[in-house]
C-alpha cells in the first residue's frame, strides 16, 4: 500500500512540471545526428494523470500492463465460456463469436474431448466439423506459445478425439511435444508415457524419447501416485526405469496405501520381477499400519504373491483370515481364484479351506465344472482332505457325471490325477484316461507338456493297479511306461550326503540300488533288501518287477523284506509345514503299496546332522524303527 501511494504521489509532481507531449519542440525529441520527421502523436497520456478513475494511470498502471490486464480480462470469459459450456455445441460457436488465440484454442479442443468422453458422444461429427478445424488451424498456427499444460492436454484430447494421426496438424503437435521435452516437469512427462502406452505403444518414437527422459531424471520423482503408476503402465517397456521406480518405490514404501500395494504387487507380477526388498517392505507396512483390507487388495495381493512365489507367512496368515468371512458372498470365479493361489503358495489355511468346501457345498448349481476342477485341484496339491468328506465328494461325483467328455486332454488328465490324490478316483474315471484313443494323442509327442501328461497317467496306471483292486482295466502299455530321465537335473546336498551316509548302513555297493526309475513313475532314492534277520542281501540278485528292466531273476528267501529309502527336500512340504505336498503323499502311498517298507528321510531331520557317523547312525536307527513297526503290525 506505502508503495502504491508514493507512486501515486511521483506521477502527480512529474506531471506538473511537464507540458503537453504537443508543445515539445520535435527537434528536441531525436538524437542528435538525425533529422525530425513530422507525424502524428497519439493523444498525450499525461493528460489523463489528474482523472479520478481508480484505474488511471496516475495509479501507477503502465500502457503494457493494462493490456495485459485487458487481455487477462479477455482470456477469463473465454475460460468462463469454456468451463461452463455444456454441449460440443456450445463450445464450437465460440471460434466463431471470439477472436482466439492458440491457447484459447487449445483449451476448447480439450473441453471438447472431455464433454464428448463424458457424454460418451460421438467423436467423427466433431473432428469433421469446420468450427473445429477452424480451432485446430488456429491453434496449429501459432503452436510455439501454446503453455506447456495446454499442450499436454491438447496431445491427448486431439488423440482422444479420433484425429488423423498423420494429418499435418497432429504431426505438428507431436513435434512441438517432442522439442518441448526438456522444458516439461517430470509430471509433465509421466502423464504423456502413461497416456502414449496406450495409445501407441512400444513402437512409439515419441514414447521412446519420454522414456529416455524419464530415466535420466528419476531423481524428480515425487509422490507415491506417479511411482505406482508407472510402475504398473509404463515400467514393462524399460527394464532399467523400472529399476529406478523400484528403487524409489522401496524409499516410499511406508506411505503407500493399500491400493498402492496392490497395484505395485501386480505389476510386479505381470513383469515376473520379483524384487524381494521391496516386496518385504511393502509386506511389513501393510501388517503394521493396515488392519482392514478390501476383498479387492487381498484377491490381488495372494494372486501376486503366488505368481511371484515370494513367501510371507504372517501375510499370508492375514489374508487367509480376512478373506474367510468374504467366502459366502464371492462368486464362484473368485473363489477359484483365491484356492489357485493358496495352492500355488503352498500355503494350507484349513478355516479357509472348510469355508471353500462348504462354499461348493451350498453352490453347486452355480459352480461350473471347471470352477469344480479347479477346487479340487488345488484340493490335492495340498492333500486337503474335507471334515465333510464324504458329502463333498459325493457333489463332486454327481456334478461330473456325463462331463468328462467335454474336457479337454490336459485338464481330463489333472483333473483325475487329483482323484487319484485323494483317493476317490472311480472307474469311470480311470477308464476315461487309459483309454488307447485317449493316451494314443501324445504318444511319440516329445514336447515338456505331453512329456508331463504321460507321467500323471502313468501315476494315474499305477493308482489303478495298487489302489483300485476292483479296477480291470484298460491299462497302458508297457511301452507307455518308460519316461526319458531329464536333461540336466541338479544333485541336491540331501541326495548326495544321503548317498554317503548309506554305505556304513549298506556295507557294500552291491547291497543298494540307487535312483531306481520304477513303472510307478516314481524314483527311489536307495534300495535294499534285507532277510528274516534283517542282514543286507545283494539286490541285484532278485527279481524287481518294479523296475522297467529287471536285472536278477531269483525270487526274494522267505522272510525277506524289500526297504526304500526316500528323502523329502524342502519344496515336497506345504509351507511353513511338515506335511507332504498331495504328490508325494501319493508316491509314498504307491511305493508302500509295491511291497516296500518305507523309511522317509526329511530334510529338516538329516541336514541338522553334520557329521558323516551322525548320518549313518540316523539311519540305521530310522531302518531299525521301520522294521520294529513293520513286524508289529
Amino acid at each position: 500500500m506505502a508503495a502504491h501511494l508514493v507512486r501515486r504521489c511521483c506521477w502527480r509532481h512529474f506531471g506538473a512540471f511537464i507540458s503537453p507531449a504537443s508543445a515539445v519542440p520535435a527537434s528536441l525529441l531525436v538524437p542528435a545526428g538525425k533529422v525530425a520527421v513530422a507525424r502524428a502523436l497519439p493523444p498525450a497520456p499525461l493528460a489523463s494523470f489528474h482523472t479520478s478513475s481508480p484505474y488511471s494511470w496516475a495509479d501507477g498502471f503502465s500502457v503494457k500492463e493494462l493490456a495485459e490486464d485487458s487481455r487477462s480480462q479477455e482470456y477469463k470469459l473465454i475460460w468462463d465460456l469454456v468451463e461452463t459450456a455444456t454441449s460440443p455445441q456450445e463450445l464450437l460457436q465460440l471460434a466463431e463469436l471470439h477472436p482466439l488465440t492458440s491457447n484459447q484454442a487449445s483449451l476448447i479442443i480439450t473441453q471438447l474431448s472431455r464433454l464428448a468422453a463424458e457424454k460418451k458422444l460421438e467423436t467423427e461429427s466433431i473432428v469433421l466439423d469446420k468450427r473445429f478445424q477452424q480451432l485446430v488451424s488456429i491453434m496449429d498456427s501459432q503452436i510455439s506459445q501454446v503453455w506447456n499444460n495446454a499442450l499436454v492436454s491438447l496431445l491427448k484430447s486431439l488423440y482422444s478425439l479420433g484425429m488423423d494421426r498423420n494429418s499435418t496438424e497432429m504431426q505438428s503437435v507431436e513435434q512441438e511435444v517432442l522439442w518441448r521435452l526438456r522444458r516439461f516437469t517430470f509430471k509433465h512427462l509421466a502423464f504423456l508415457a502413461e497416456f502414449l502406452v496406450v495409445r501407441q505403444g512400444k513402437e512409439s518414437q515419441l514414447l521412446n524419447e519420454i522414456i529416455k527422459k524419464l530415466e535420466l531424471r528419476w531423481t524428480e520423482l515425487e509422490g507415491t501416485r506417479t511411482v505406482v503408476m508407472l510402475m504398473g503402465r509404463v515400467g514393462h517397456i524399460s527394464p532399467a526405469l523400472m529399476d529406478r521406480l523400484e528403487d524409489k518405490a522401496l524409499e516410499l514404501a511406508e506411505q503407500f496405501n493399500p491400493d498402492d500395494i496392490r497395484k505395485i504387487t501386480l505389476a510386479l507380477a505381470y513383469q515376473n520381477r520379483r524384487c524381494v526388498p521391496l516386496l518385504r517392505a511393502m509386506s511389513y507396512h501393510l501388517i503394521q499400519k493396515h488392519s482392514e483390507l478390501s476383498l479387492n487388495v487381498l484377491m490381488d495381493l495372494i494372486f501376486a504373491f503366488g505368481k511371484l512365489n515370494f513367501h510371507q507367512p504372517q501375510v499370508f496368515q492375514k489374508i487367509a483370515t480376512d478373506l474367510q468371512p468374504h467366502i459366502p458372498a464371492m462368486t464362484p470365479v473368485e473363489v477359484t481364484r483365491c484356492i489357485r493361489s493358496f495352492a500355488l503358495l503352498k500355503w494350507l489355511s484349513l478355516p479357509l479351506f472348510e469355508a471353500i468346501a462348504q462354499y461348493a457345498l451350498d453352490n453347486a448349481k452355480q459352480l461350473s465344472v471347471t470352477h469344480l476342477c479347479s477346487i479340487i485341484l488345488s484340493f490335492a496339491r495340498l492333500n486337503f482332505q474335507p471334515s465333510g468328506s464324504e458329502d463333498f465328494f459325493s457333489m463332486v461325483h454327481e456334478a461330473l457325471q456325463g462331463q468328462l467328455h467335454s474336457l479337454g486332454p490336459h485338464l481330463l488328465t489333472d483333473l483325475v490325477w487329483s482323484l487319484c490324490v485323494l483317493q476317490q478316483a472311480k472307474a469311470p474315471y480311470l477308464q476315461q484316461v487309459l483309454a488307447p484313443d485317449f493316451h494314443a494323442q501324445i504318444r511319440g509327442d516329445q514336447s515338456l507338456k505331453a512329456q508331463n501328461l504321460q507321467l500323471k497317467l502313468i501315476h494315474i496306471n499305477a493308482a489303478a493297479k495298487l489302489e483300485s483292486p476292483d479296477y480291470r482295466g484298460p491299462f497302458l502299455p508297457p511301452e507307455m511306461l518308460s519316461m526319458a530321465e531329464p536333461a540336466g537335473e541338479k544333485v541336491t546336498l540331501l541326495q548326495s550326503s544321503l548317498r554317503e551316509a548309506l554305505v556304513g548302513v549298506l556295507g557294500s555297493q552291491d547291497n543298494g540300488r540307487f535312483d531306481a526309475r520304477t513303472i510307478y513313475g516314481w524314483q527311489i532314492d536307495a534300495e535294499m533288501v534285507v532277510n528274516s534277520e534283517n542282514k543286507p542281501l545283494p539286490v541285484k540278485n532278485f527279481a524287481a518287477p518294479h523296475l522297467l528292466y529287471p536285472e536278477g531273476t531269483k525270487p526274494l528267501p522267505s522272510g525277506a523284506r524289500r526297504i526304500a529309502f526316500l528323502r523329502w527336500e524342502f519344496p515336497n512340504f506345504s509351507n511353513r509345514s511338515k506335511d507332504l505336498l498331495g504328490r508325494f503323499v501319493m508316491a509314498r502311498r504307491h511305493i508302500q503299496a509295491a511291497g516296500f517298507l518305507v523309511v522317509d528321510v526329511p530334510h529338516y531331520e538329516f541336514l541338522d546332522l553334520k557329521a558323516e557317523r551322525q548320518r549313518t547312525a540316523y539311519l540305521k536307527d530310522k531302518l531299525s524303527k521301520a522294521l520294529a513297526k513293520e513286524m508289529a503290525s
